[in-house]
This record gives C-alpha cells, sequence and structure tokens, in this order.
C-alpha cells in the first residue's frame, strides 16, 4: 500500500518506521519526521495519492484541523486511519467528514505505549465497518499484536476510553496499597508475591510494577522515566469524563482518579514522569497531607 503518515511523534515514528519496511510511506509532522521516512512538505501532500492516510495527533482540535485538510486531498475510497486518542465525538465528526468527500474512515487509538510502538507489539480498538477493518488489517498486523473491532466508527475510541479509565484507577489503587504497605512494615517483594497471585491482581500491579525491583521491568525501574506520561493519563482521563458526562453516566472512581492526576500533573511535580510515580507521591504523604 501507498501510506501518507501524519504525525511523527514518539509514538508515530516508530510505527512508520515498522510500516516502511514492507509498505511506501511517505510522513509529515511540523516538528520534523525520522530517518528513513520520505518527507511531505504538507500533510495535504502526504494525504494525495495515498491508499491509506494514518494520523497519530494530540488531540480532537487538531484531528479536526489535519482532517479539513487532507480530505477533499484524498483519493476516492481511500482510508483514513486514525490512531489518535481523542473524544468520541471528533470521532464520529471524521466519519461524516469521510463519508461526504468519498472515502472511509476508522477510529484505532492503540495501547501499548513508545515500547510497543517500537517492537511493533501495539493493541488497536478499532471502529469501522467490517470491510474497511479487513482491509487495513494487514497494516494492524505490522504495527501490532492485536486489533479489536469494536463496533461502528467512534466504537474504538469508547473502548479505548473505557480502558484508560480502569487503568488510571487501578494504577492509584496499586501506588496507595504500595504506600499503606510500607507503613504497616510489610516488604515491598511480599506485598508483590501476594498482590500479583491473589485477588488484588491487575496489569499495573503484575505488569507494570509501580514499585522498583519488583516485579518484570517497568519505568519504576528508570527513575520512572515516562512509559505512558502522567500528563496523557490525565487526558484520557479528560475524555473519559467528556464521555461520562455526555453519556450520563456515573463514574465516581474515574472522577477521583482524574482529579488526583490534575492535581499531580497541574500542582506538583508529575508532569514527564511515568503515571505509575504516583507511589513516590503517595509514600512521600501522610493521612493529614
Amino acid at each position: 500500500m501507498k501510506i501518507g503518515f501524519i504525525g511523527l511523534g514518539n509514538m508515530g515514528a516508530p510505527m512508520a518506521t515498522n510500516l516502511a519496511k514492507l509498505h511506501e510511506v511517505i510522513g509529515f509532522d511540523p516538528v520534523g519526521i525520522p530517518d528513513g521516512i520520505p518527507a511531505a512538505h504538507s500533510a495535504t501532500m502526504a494525504a494525495n495519492d495515498a491508499d491509506v492516510v494514518i494520523t497519530m495527533l494530540p488531540n480532537g482540535e487538531i484531528l479536526r484541523n489535519v482532517t479539513a485538510e487532507i480530505h477533499p486531498a484524498m483519493k476516492s475510497g481511500a482510508i483514513h486511519l486514525d490512531c489518535s486518542t481523542v473524544d468520541v465525538d471528533s470521532a464520529k465528526d471524521v466519519a461524516q467528514s469521510a463519508r461526504g468527500h468519498g472515502i472511509r474512515a476508522i477510529d484505532a487509538p492503540v495501547s501499548g505505549g513508545i515500547g510497543g510502538a517500537s517492537a511493533g507489539t501495539l493493541t488497536f480498538m478499532v471502529g469501522a465497518d467490517s470491510d474497511s477493518f479487513a482491509t487495513v488489517s494487514p497494516l494492524f498486523d505490522i504495527m501490532g499484536q492485536r486489533a479489536v473491532h469494536c463496533g461502528p466508527s467512534g466504537s474504538g475510541q469508547a473502548a479505548k476510553i473505557c480502558n484508560n479509565m480502569i487503568l488510571g484507577v487501578t494504577m492509584i489503587a496499586t501506588c496507595e496499597a504500595f504506600a499503606l504497605a510500607d507503613k504497616l512494615g510489610l516488604d515491598r517483594k511480599a506485598m508483590f508475591d501476594v498482590v500479583s497471585t491473589s485477588s488484588g491482581s491487575s496489569w499495573s500491579m503484575n505488569s507494570y510494577c509501580p514499585a522498583p525491583g519488583i516485579g518484570p521491568q517497568s519505568p519504576a525501574d528508570n527513575n520512572y522515566k515516562p512509559g505512558f506520561a502522567a500528563e496523557l493519563m490525565l487526558k484520557d482521563l479528560n475524555l473519559s469524563q467528556m464521555a461520562a458526562t455526555a453519556a450520563d453516566a456515573d463514574t465516581p472512581m474515574g472522577k477521583a482518579a482524574r482529579d488526583l492526576y490534575a492535581k499531580f500533573v497541574q500542582d506538583e511535580d508529575g508532569r514527564g514522569k511515568d503515571f505509575s510515580a504516583m507511589l513516590p507521591r503517595f509514600a512521600e504523604r501522610t493521612r493529614s497531607t
């Protein structure tokens, strides 16, 4: 396939690099693109004559602006595959724009972080019709290890938002429990060995343990250098609460997690750290602080 790739940051660059091993890829990013990827002078140039245009962008507003620029330039029947994490309404608006221009749109946000993008082991949560999903499935196989067809347009974003709300809540609970264990005099390794094989187990504990030197290697073992930055978790939790408001859904734990990450990122020293750096934050605090 001929692929235009727009947005080659920490996630987009390795995804595009993996695709370029098997397909013709031309990229555009105003900040620059990685070596080995031919550069387009504009998003429109990257989209022109591409079979698939992939976008990996920071937020819904930028996605809408790029969509307005590239959809008129895309050839009939082409596919706009958006891998950004944005609000559900933005995803649906992109799909509506695509229909109006005789092209197809897929929302396919990812899970797996920078490491997964580099290794080609991402999970894609896909909102699309069945034919479009089948067309781009070979690309998912290159960039990731799993792609789940969640339903029509917007369903991929809905799945990502719900998944990451769970992740934010469970990471906070895991960090709180480690901090409590410390104050109770319980060894962290003993804590991990019990919880990771008991009813309290979760991905946050078993695969991404926030305590350094325990369990599989994680950002905690690298001074909390981000694999998934706290500000990105805050973004996703904000999206979850926007969706909850729109759907009239009661999500008190999601709201509490959003508020804690907002405080951590905006008022404390969490910006630029991994979202699991909540553990030293709780460990330094007392019940009265």
